[in-house]
């Protein structure tokens, strides 16, 4: 995604342009990482000198606002930033650490006693050990 279209899109949201948010968003939409506010950060100050980490916050804050971005807990502190706004559930890999993101459309946990309840959103975290470092 460009620069161009993340402007407009995020003027179709209210969210004036600015080169910071921009780059913020390009930043989601091309990593998928799961980062932090500090990996967000320290991955783009060489680009942005002028960037904060209040900036950051504050952007990051803007995005959840304007429902273009979602934010999680990962562990008791450490909340974790994605572009991706549909449902679904996360594993993180014990000894890499990477996050994966895990489809849960048709899980339903509720238990047959609240089959009247709505579920707005669901979260599951799994852990363990990836594919990749079983090998």
């Amino acid at each position: 995604m460009d620069s161009l279209t993340i402007a407009e899109q995020l003027t179709v949201h209210g969210i004036k342009p600015s080169y910071p948010r921009i780059q913020i968003y390009k930043y989601l939409y091309t990593k998928k990482n799961h980062p932090t506010v500090d990996d967000i950060y320290n991955d783009l100050i060489e680009e942005i000198p002028t960037l904060s980490k209040t900036t950051v916050y504050n952007t990051l804050n803007l995005f959840i606002e304007a429902k273009l971005v979602k934010s999680f807990n990962l562990d008791k502190n450490e909340k974790r930033y994605e572009i991706i706004i549909h449902d679904h559930s996360h594993f993180q890999c014990e000894r890499c650490n990477k996050i994966y993101d895990i489809p849960c459309d048709d899980i339903n946990l509720l238990p047959k006693e609240y089959e009247g309840f709505k579920v707005n959103e669901k979260q599951i975290f799994l852990k363990g050990i990836c594919e990749e470092c079983l090998k």
